[in-house]
């Protein structure tokens, strides 16, 4: 964990508040709260997608997170 990442309480706490989004398939890469970490990294920083660290996952998936729970 970094400075910034969400700490194990908070992420009890906002998890129940996502919705589950469970498709079939192949599980996913990178947890959901690793992309949450990235999005807020990102909307703190200011930086662009491409910038976003690897640890939170490929930009692009990010993006698409964030673009699609922003609706």
């Amino acid at each position: 964990m970094r400075r910034g990442d969400l700490t194990s309480s908070q992420w009890a706490r906002l998890e129940p508040l996502l919705p589950l989004g469970r498709k079939p398939g192949r599980p996913p890469v990178w947890t959901r709260w690793q992309l949450i970490d990235g999005m807020r990294w990102r909307t703190g920083s200011g930086a662009p997608w491409r910038d976003v660290h690897e640890r939170y996952g490929r930009p692009t998936t990010s993006r698409v997170r964030q673009s699609s729970n922003s609706t």
